[in-house]
């Protein structure tokens, strides 16, 4: 894990090399200063040699302009090189998502990983600057101070020194509390913040049950859970930072009254004196940093486990020299497909070929396996065993990105995402003109109303497109694969979420769409798949029924029973 962190270094390497320069400059700066205090003390002043004191008082504003130059340096580049990394970080972190399957967020929640990659990577680049720089420095200072006070006075020092093993012994033991205090508070973080992210996304449910003190119950558990956990950690940093501050406050201690005493005994005059409490002074504050730097580490380290957990987990797979689709005809063949999910087979040795440019509708009651199947094909997730094959080549003998640029989407749920009409509508292909756009655009019957909104097609929908009704999203989803124009198309009950009205217009799009492409229909509302094909009736045992509406009807089964009931509904209504 540590080679992976220092790899992202190594696009900045020049600038980190020049931090740690500056970073000795400014270290030599600090150790003139006491050096300077015992020349003036024990000859300077006492000799009244007022043209030393003035050398001394320009070099030393000299060394303070300097100190402050490389403090700047420091301050800005160091932040940048930190800021670099973590943005690095965060583009691998989403590319890694975007590889991910669909199991891996089935299974973690939107605000757990949004924490990881904003919350934990903030305290990765503060470690990622602050880190390398605090420890160089702290060492550098140590040994200087340590060099400098040996010569002073050996037989002080050697007593001075003898209390640093007690400081790094209690540091060691202290670090593993810490750290298991900061990674709690990492997972209570993440907790919090899918709360947070899944009740404002429901708001308008919320409000509409009048549900808002569950909602606040489920978020002041949580912030209770979270509040404790960082307690903790607080609880630890305090044990950890008190024990060690009074430490380093007895090496001072030690320092004064020892080297007090051998100031009485003549031992060491006033000007080694002043000059060695100033350098154990400045040997503490390194000791101080190494503290700071124990507990940037903490906080940044399990920022990076975090990160490195997303990065670890296992992405989408090709096949090593995947097969090319070139001109898809667009037949689809299940041979003894089984699936399971979450230790439940779903579908059991389902065998289905489909013609290419056919319509295959599926139906049947809920936990099917319809929705199931249509996420099989463009391999949102993985058969079990068995094979999927379009135009006779298996989906797992080609490219994710060639199988899934053939097939075209349009759910019940539609996602739009947040900007432009124009923006959304071009999700089908990036490359489109304009004027491919607006030919989508009226194909899908959505042109009219677009032009109709106060910019047109760049129009600012809102979030998830808010600001539009269920007929109008769901218009500009089948816009949107009219522009992509796949051979293979799959309806996953696209109209069941509409009214009567809004469902009519959406269906003659939809047949618009279907023409010349093998088509696989989930359908809700059984009249919308008279035309199809061949309909499947699935059910928990697998394929219960197919043929044609009307073979179906004749059969008297499950279908028959199924249209009738809806037949009865729509009557009544």
């Amino acid at each position: 894990m540590i080679k992976k962190f220092i790899s992202y270094y190594k696009p900045y390497k020049k600038l980190f090399f020049l931090d740690m320069l500056f970073a000795i400059v400014a270290v030599v700066c600090d150790l003139f200063y006491p050096m300077m205090t015992r020349e003036l003390v024990n000859n300077s002043i006492p000799n009244k040699n007022l043209r030393m004191i003035l050398v001394f008082a320009g070099t030393l504003l000299a060394i303070y302009l300097i100190k402050m130059a490389c403090a700047y340096f420091m301050q800005y580049w160091g932040h940048v090189v930190g800021v670099r990394m973590q943005a690095d970080m965060r583009r691998d972190l989403f590319k890694h998502l975007q590889k991910l399957p669909c199991d891996y967020f089935d299974n973690n929640k939107t605000g757990d990983i949004m924490s990881r990659m904003v919350n934990d990577l903030m305290d990765v680049s503060e470690l990622a600057h602050h880190g390398p720089e605090d420890l160089f420095i702290s060492l550098v200072m140590m040994v200087g101070s340590f060099i400098i006070l040996f010569t002073i006075n050996k037989p002080l020092t050697l007593i001075v020194f003898a209390f640093v093993p007690i400081i790094f012994i209690f540091a060691w033991v202290k670090k593993n509390k810490m750290e298991k205090a900061f990674m709690e508070t990492r997972v209570k973080t993440g907790e919090i913040n899918s709360t947070l992210q899944n009740s404002i996304s429901g708001i308008k449910v919320s409000k509409a049950f009048v549900s808002h003190p569950h909602e606040l119950k489920k978020f002041q558990e949580g912030n209770r859970n979270f509040k404790e956990a960082r307690q903790r950690a607080y609880k630890a940093m305090a044990e950890y930072f008190s024990g060690l501050g009074f430490c380093t406050d007895i090496l001072d201690y030690v320092a004064l009254i020892v080297g007090g005493y051998f100031t009485y005994k003549d031992k060491i005059n006033i000007g080694d004196f002043m000059a060695y409490i100033l350098y154990v002074k400045m040997f503490t504050q390194p000791i101080k940093k190494l503290i700071n730097f124990v507990e940037q580490y903490q906080n940044g380290m399990t920022g990076f486990k975090r990160f490195m957990e997303i990065l670890s987990a296992e992405t989408e797979k090709d096949k090593e020299d995947p097969i090319e689709f070139n001109k898809i005809n667009g037949k689809i063949e299940f041979k003894n497909v089984f699936f399971k999910y979450e230790d439940k087979f779903i579908l059991n040795g389902l065998n289905i070929e489909i013609e290419a440019g056919k319509t295959l509708a599926l139906v049947g009651p809920s936990g099917g396996g319809k929705t199931t199947l249509c996420n099989l094909i463009p391999r949102f997730y993985d058969v079990t065993s068995g094979d999927i094959l379009i135009d006779d080549k298996s989906i797992y003998d080609v490219s994710l990105e060639d199988l899934r640029s053939s097939i075209g989407i349009v759910q019940q749920e539609v996602f739009l995402f947040t900007g432009t009409v124009k923006d959304n509508i071009l999700y089908g292909n990036q490359e489109a003109t304009e004027m491919e756009v607006v030919t989508a655009a009226k194909r899908a019957n959505i042109h009219d109303f677009i032009m109709s909104l106060p910019e047109g097609y760049d129009t600012f929908i809102g979030e998830r497109g808010v600001k539009l009704s269920g007929g109008q999203k769901q218009r500009i989803s089948i816009a949107r694969v009219f522009l992509k124009n796949p051979p293979i198309l799959i309806l996953d009950e696209a109209t069941s979420a509409l009214d009567n009205t809004t469902e009519y217009m959406i269906q003659k799009s939809l047949e618009e769409l279907c023409k010349g492409r093998t088509t696989i229909v989930v359908a809700h509302r059984l009249s919308t798949i008279k035309n199809a094909d061949e309909i499947l009736v699935l059910t928990d045992n697998g394929v219960e029924e197919s043929g044609s509406h009307h073979e179906l009807l004749r059969l008297n089964g499950i279908y028959s029973e199924l249209y009738k009931a809806q037949f009865v509904n729509d009557d009544v209504s």
